[in-house]
């Protein structure tokens, strides 16, 4: 009834009349359209794709069995869902995308920190590379499809890039953004096809592996060679460490969830859907990535972690054009889910008078190419650590949102205090949520520690360090403001 009455008191006008565009304003019933089975084909593509089936490689190297990994897969995506469901929750209850979200945890002004640095930073930054990421595997598929592609402009480079790298850049680079400037509309049927495409191919590459191999009993015992150096933990904490090497790949989605279960039909509906679609993903995902990758090592003879690799050595074209298009559209899906969507909401909250939702996707992809990230590329090293820099910033980010949400509000989130009173003089919403803010800092610092040597190992386990630290801190700190707010009266130093 709460919800329903706040469809009806808080319509379009009076929002519009307050500064928000219709990107930012709760969803109303009526918007609200997002089955159990939009929810569990959204993530498909974000799991079935390229960076995530190398990164199996290095899981595989550090020193448990294949058996071992597929487990720990499979483990990870109930962690995973809990973090999507969970902090999922404030949009599926009140139809409010991240960046209210984000207000009512961090208060108004104190939001667009947080909010910069996963749509915009990481967003943004992250879309150009991973779109040149997908570009290169495009750039293969062209050379196989128009012999002589590669020899177009005669090895003449264009602000560091080849001439046919940036064709197929910009071609991946042009259906990303169609995707993400057709919002979820578009992303349902393109997910929609993309499932069951996923479950054929990837489900028939397995079961290549396993003919390759002489059998799955030659997978499960195939010694793998580990790493020559770095830490090799004991098997539960190698456990725990790929955990958190998926966390951080979902820090970003783990945080803004919001912008998606805003439009779930019901809370219910985005629970069903997301953890049943994250656990039947990550089961195709475990058994098929272990396979392909143990069955191709065996087939060219030698270990090989890179899945382009092992697909571009087979002899049939076509099975190498369509697993490469799968390939391809998965990080499309991906781009679209955890990078441009995320990056056009939050340019929107920034500047709502003067942004929407599809400027924001404009201007997110044009910047996206200026910061030309094939020279980003130029260093692998760097890439990795600007990614675990994300990983570190938003897992303590995810932390604070959900200690607030659950145990300081209490699952409660008062709409028209939300939206409205922060325009007024005596609002009710803090500017800056200080404790929020402390605990935030604190455990990014702690997190960052991990990029010194003597620290690595916090690294290894950054998201959840982070994670931990940075909700314990803002708890702490938010009973004591509280504590000290009675004792002087009323004056709360929590908030500014």
């Amino acid at each position: 009834m709460g919800r329903q009455a706040n469809d009806a008191a808080l319509t379009e006008s009076v929002f519009k009349e307050r500064g928000y565009n219709e990107d930012i304003m709760p969803k109303t019933s009526a918007q609200r359209n997002n089955s159990a089975f939009n929810f569990f084909t959204l993530w498909m593509g974000a799991v079935h794709n390229i960076p995530n089936y190398t990164a199996v490689g290095g899981f595989l190297l550090l020193g448990l069995s294949p058996l071992q990994v597929i487990f720990a897969l499979i483990l990870s995506s109930f962690v995973i869902a809990l973090l999507l469901v969970g902090n999922g929750y404030a949009g599926s209850k009140y139809g409010i995308p991240f960046a209210m979200q984000l207000r009512h945890t961090y208060g108004d002004v104190g939001a667009k920190l947080p909010g910069i640095l996963r749509g915009v930073v990481a967003g943004i930054a992250w879309f150009g590379l991973q779109t040149f990421a997908g570009s290169q595997a495009l750039l293969i598929l062209l050379n196989k499809i128009f012999p002589g592609f590669a020899d177009i402009g005669q090895g003449i480079s264009i602000l560091g890039i080849s001439v046919p790298g940036l064709i197929a850049f910009l071609i991946f680079w042009a259906i990303s953004f169609a995707i993400g400037f057709g919002g979820g509309d578009i992303l349902n049927k393109f997910t929609a096809i993309l499932n069951p495409l996923i479950y054929i191919v990837f489900g028939g590459m397995a079961i290549w592996g396993v003919m390759a191999a002489g059998g799955v009993g030659n997978i499960l015992d195939y010694e793998i060679s580990t790493k020559s150096s770095g830490i090799i933990y004991p098997a539960i904490l190698s456990f725990i460490l790929i955990f958190n090497s998926l966390l951080g790949v979902w820090a970003g989605p783990g945080s803004s969830v919001s912008d998606f279960t805003q439009n779930a039909k019901s809370t219910k509906t985005q629970v069903v859907g997301q953890i049943s679609g994250i656990v039947v993903a990550h089961i195709l995902f475990a058994i098929a990535s272990v396979f392909i990758i143990i069955g191709g090592s065996i087939y060219l003879g030698h270990q090989e972690w890179n899945i382009l690799t092992i697909i571009n050595e087979w002899d049939n074209f076509w099975a190498i054009l369509i697993s490469t298009g799968v390939l391809l559209m998965t990080t499309i899906s991906t781009n679209a889910t955890s990078n441009i969507i995320p990056a056009a909401y939050q340019l929107s909250a920034l500047l709502p008078k003067w942004i929407n939702y599809r400027r924001g996707v404009v201007i997110a992809s044009v910047l996206s190419v200026v910061i030309m990230p094939w020279k980003m590329m130029e260093e692998e090293d760097s890439i990795f650590l600007f990614l675990n820099a994300i990983g570190a910033i938003l897992g303590p980010v995810a932390g604070v949102m959900i200690v607030h949400f659950y145990i300081v509000s209490k699952c409660h989130i008062d709409i028209d205090k939300l939206y409205f009173d922060l325009k007024d003089k005596n609002h009710d919403i803090p500017r800056i949520n200080v404790s929020a803010y402390i605990g935030t800092v604190v455990g990014v610092v702690v997190s960052l520690l991990g990029f010194l040597p003597a620290f690595t190992v916090i690294s290894d386990f950054s998201w959840f360090i982070g994670f931990i630290i940075a909700g314990g801190v803002y708890l702490i700190l938010h009973y004591v403001f509280h504590a000290d707010k009675r004792k002087k009266g009323g004056v709360d130093y929590n908030e500014i």
